[in-house]
């Protein structure tokens, strides 16, 4: 069995110091065996640089996803072809810098990851994600079983389409672009984890992790304004997916809502031991809304 730990868009400075102290801590007390993150917005809000890649890599992440903001620091450009941990989507143009996909040797064997970006409402407006992670898949399903997907896109009904397409293909679906966790975690009959939206790494009082106010006034007035990565208490989302390693199946997925807590000493208590459909977090803030387990 293969435990793998995927995080949502991580946002700006807050969300990167919250996953950089709190991966090793999680890897530890979940006992977690390979990590992904989706880093596209690691960057003041936007883009995401080498030196934030190398950072988040020596912090013990395997594969750094990304989507639409990945061009959005220019020195990105040269450095994806020399890092191929970090991936942008697969279904750019042909002669597009990087790469879409990796296959990495891990204790447990062979894990795939593949980042694609859907075209509903999404600019630029790439070409077409199911022709090309149909063929992805396809030839890695050659090299292994264990293969995950993020799905980079604005609409849940192109999310659950891909997530349907790829079922007892991959291991994994997640969704990220949206920021905001969806509780329609599952597992299709296939074998397929999937999720239509991850969350965000970011500030918890925010709009998607951005200050509030110039959100809101941009939406009253319709002028152009900068919208600063917010400040505070921040949480990290994502998934949690044990992976059975012969077949590629997914045995459980659950959603992570961690709120970060760098004065904290973490218990060291293996597995979380949860229900399937039950989220993992520390104990709530006062605020903290918590979904109720099941039973």
């Amino acid at each position: 069995m293969l435990r793998l730990l995927f995080l949502g868009d991580i946002i700006g400075e807050p969300g990167r110091k919250a996953v950089i102290e709190m991966v090793p801590r999680l890897r530890q007390r979940w006992g977690i065996d390979f990590i992904i993150v989706n880093g596209e917005n690691a960057a003041a809000g936007r883009g995401i640089t080498g030196r934030i890649t190398i950072d988040l890599l020596r912090a013990g992440i395997a594969v750094i996803t990304s989507g639409d903001h990945i061009w959005d620091q220019k020195e990105v450009n040269s450095y994806i072809e020399t890092e191929p941990r970090l991936l942008r989507p697969i279904n750019y143009p042909f002669g597009t810098p990087g790469k879409g996909s990796i296959v990495l040797e891990t204790a447990k064997g062979k894990v795939g990851v593949i980042n694609v970006q859907g075209r509903t409402f999404m600019q630029p407006s790439l070409e077409n994600p199911f022709r090309h992670i149909e063929e992805e898949v396809g030839r890695m399903r050659t090299e292994t079983h264990v293969i995950f997907v993020d799905v980079h896109a604005e609409t849940t009904s192109e999310k659950i389409a891909l997530g349907r397409f790829l079922d007892g293909k991959v291991s994994a679906v997640a969704g990220t672009h949206t920021h905001v966790q969806t509780a329609d975690e599952q597992i299709f009959p296939g074998g397929t984890a999937f999720i239509c939206d991850a969350g965000m790494c970011g500030p918890d009082e925010s709009v998607l992790g951005r200050e509030i106010l110039p959100i809101i006034q941009r939406f009253m007035t319709s002028m152009p304004a900068n919208f600063p990565v917010a400040k505070g208490e921040v949480t990290i989302h994502g998934i949690l997916v044990d992976i059975d390693t012969v077949t590629g199946h997914a045995k459980s997925i659950r959603r992570v809502a961690e709120p970060h807590a760098p004065e904290a000493v973490a218990p060291v208590d293996g597995s979380p031991a949860l229900r399937d459909k039950e989220p993992i977090g520390s104990s709530p803030r006062k605020t903290d809304v918590q979904a109720i387990p099941d039973g």
